[in-house]
């Protein structure tokens, strides 16, 4: 059976070769309906373009990257699957690197990649912004999570839905709360912490802040000890993964959730499966990924526009891992001093 070509998909779809080669490598330039009938007819006969050359015919090498700081943490996991899939229904393939937290490995990534791909989605990037923009100058680079004038960018804004836990935990009796959060280079920590302290100071909470270091179940379990030592009776965490964490040391100490102390979780990735269920602020991770790759490629097809951004909400959802404030302990009481034996009985 001979290898079906861009003229044989166009002659079936009814449509030019032109119109073809439009649907894989720009297809925001057609109509919905367009593409689909072109990519429809093109899967039904087996028709795969040829990269090498469309790149050679092009410039472009059909390949986008996407570049995390920890491809097992769930929020960025759940990124990247919403950034693959827009990305494949836009005719690109993807990249993945995994900087290891480390910005050192980031300006590695982008630097041996470059020649590769058309562009890059660089998520809570640890890099200084000096080197973001030179890596910017040399190949498009659309940031998640890292607020930068002038580049293409994504903004999860999960500050109202920190407010919100606030107010839900102020509600409750607590007095005093912690933000667990991540390094203070990360913006997007830095973002939830100023809404906790903001909305704490409105409502009269007292509020400490505890740095977890790298996100993780261990980094959440080992400051369990801080969290008591500090007299707070809840913890808002900078993402799910350190929620669990914090719930597993509490565990491990005798006390319940949420009837000794509360917990809330960002992300909304594994709230759900928790026990108890993790309230959580939800940041539509999928979402960001998604519309990441949208920017980029909408302005790899049409570099003269003003440069967008785009910023998703996120919403508190409420779960089983807050509940009232725990009552004070009672006082010790005081040994009662004997009393003084009536003088009449004295002999």
């Amino acid at each position: 059976m001979p290898v079906p070509t861009i003229r044989l998909v166009a002659r079936e779809a009814g449509v030019s070769q032109a119109t073809v080669s439009r649907a894989f490598s720009q297809p925001e330039l057609l109509t919905p309906a367009t593409v689909e009938k072109v990519l429809g007819t093109a899967q039904r006969l087996g028709y795969v373009p040829n990269q090498v050359a469309r790149a050679l015919s092009t410039g472009r090498a059909g390949n986008i990257a996407l570049i995390l700081p920890d491809v097992a943490n769930p929020f960025f996991s759940a990124l990247m699957r919403g950034a693959q899939a827009q990305a494949y229904k836009r005719g690109y393939a993807t990249f993945l690197g995994d900087s290891d937290e480390t910005a050192h490995l980031e300006d590695v990534l982008l630097a041996k990649l470059a020649a590769q791909v058309d562009g890059f989605v660089l998520a809570s990037p640890r890099l200084d912004e000096p080197l973001i923009r030179k890596h910017a100058a040399r190949k498009p680079v659309v940031v998640i999570n890292r607020d930068l004038e002038g580049i293409g960018r994504v903004l999860v804004d999960t500050g109202p839905g920190f407010t919100a836990a606030v107010v839900l935990l102020a509600g409750l009796g607590h007095r005093a709360i912690a933000y667990v959060g991540a390094p203070r280079t990360s913006w997007s920590s830095q973002q939830r912490a100023r809404a906790v302290t903001a909305a704490g100071a409105a409502h009269g909470l007292s509020v400490v802040q505890i740095d977890a270091g790298r996100p993780s179940h261990e980094a959440g379990r080992d400051c369990v000890a801080g969290l008591l030592e500090a007299g707070v009776t809840a913890a808002l965490a900078v993402d799910d993964v350190v929620a669990q964490g914090i719930m597993a040391g509490l565990a491990e100490r005798g006390l319940s959730v949420p009837g000794d102390f509360s917990v809330v979780g960002c992300d909304d990735i594994i709230a759900a499966t928790t026990y108890p269920p993790l309230t959580s602020v939800n940041a539509h991770c999928a979402l960001a990924g998604a519309n990441a790759v949208d920017l980029l490629l909408n302005g790899l097809a049409n570099p003269t526009p003003p440069v967008e951004g785009h910023v998703i909400k996120g919403e508190l959802v409420i779960r089983g891992s807050t509940g009232p404030a725990p009552a004070p302990a009672p006082a010790p009481r005081g040994r009662k001093a004997p009393a003084e034996p009536d003088p009449s009985s004295r002999k």
